[in-house]
């Protein structure tokens, strides 16, 4: 770890099987946590590389568990989170929009770090028992469209940096590795970012993994389209565009309108409102704009109307909320 640090301090850029080694040391517990406190402070002091966290990612891949859902041309909605806007779970509401419309989606997450409901907390308050059975998870995108992966039952590797993380109480290079580490390794992703940075950070990422994806990013700090102003869309191509809310037909959202509540149950709420189309507009909108842009990334060779149509449908005929309960009713 010396000569690690010595070259980090250096500006050194360390290769993908050199990062890939020392997350597989990580969880060896070879280094003890003074050392992994400063190898994670070296990295956000000097700015993690692209071939860098591709091999944390591996290193993390390799000591957990896979899951094959591979006869499923499955896509991952996801957000990296750490934008401090507490929003309610639109990613969340936006997988069954599409699980209504007809998609799979393979949804990887975990319990709320910033804000008061991640991914995990409202699945888990609807009566829902994790799994990494891969037989339900079959059962449950076959039935409902919908699987959900909640990463600790995956990612083994992450406890061993749990405690250092905890300590360090700022974002590191592993607050990335959420996004790269679905077990079932989808093919499709609609990924939100907090920074213009880490969308050029992930776009390398995803061009070097061959992965099909767009990337949004609100430009005032949202990582998820939120039609609070204007937002990017970064797209597998190397396409990239800047939308206002006026472009999808739809009006400009306040940041107050997006809130999740200060408690699960609150966000639940919203969740279970969204889902059967009686939630204010503000939040239906916002929900919408992202699942059609999830459905862009499926179905290319639609226009961005067409995609968002096709989320209206899903919601307005109840698909969107009957997928919800097949979900439920699989999983509970």
């Amino acid at each position: 770890m010396k000569t690690i640090l010595t070259r980090l301090v250096n500006n050194e850029i360390l290769t993908r099987e050199e990062t890939r080694t020392i997350m597989l040391d990580i969880t060896r517990e070879k280094y003890t946590d003074i050392q992994i406190s400063a190898f994670l402070t070296s990295m956000i002091m000097r700015g993690i590389q692209p071939e860098e966290l591709l091999g944390l990612r591996d290193g993390l891949l390799e000591t957990g568990l896979s899951i094959n859902l591979s006869d499923y041309p499955v896509i991952d909605i996801v957000g990296t989170g750490g934008d401090n806007k507490n929003t309610f779970n639109i990613s969340t509401c936006s997988s069954f929009i599409l699980a209504g419309a007809g998609y799979k989606v393979a949804k990887h997450g975990n319990y709320a770090a910033t804000s008061t409901s991640g991914a995990s907390n409202v699945i888990e308050a609807c009566g829902i028992h994790f799994t990494n059975d891969e037989n339900l998870l079959r059962k449950s995108l076959e039935k409902s469209g919908f699987a959900y992966l909640h990463a600790p039952l995956f990612a083994k590797g992450m406890k061993f940096v749990g405690p250092v993380r905890k300590a360090m109480q700022i974002p590191t290079c592993f607050n990335l590795l959420g996004p790269l580490v679905n077990p079932c390794h989808p093919q499709n992703q609609l990924l939100g970012v907090a920074s213009l940075n880490q969308m050029r950070l992930y776009g390398e990422v995803n061009r070097l993994l061959g992965i099909n994806y767009s990337i949004v990013h609100s430009m005032d700090g949202y990582d998820e389209i939120a039609l609070t102003g204007c937002f990017k869309v970064k797209e597998s191509g190397g396409k990239e565009s800047v939308y206002q809310p006026e472009d999808l037909g739809m009006k400009t959202v306040r940041p107050e309108e997006l809130y999740g509540g200060k408690q699960v149950r609150e966000a639940l709420d919203i969740f279970i409102r969204v889902l059967k189309n009686q939630a204010t507009e503000a939040q239906i909108n916002v929900v919408l704009a992202n699942a059609a842009f999830a459905i862009k990334v499926l179905e290319p060779q639609k226009n961005l109307m067409e995609c968002l149509d096709l989320a209206r449908t899903s919601l307005k005929s109840g698909r969107a909320w009957t997928a919800l309960q097949q979900f439920i009713e699989i999983n509970s």
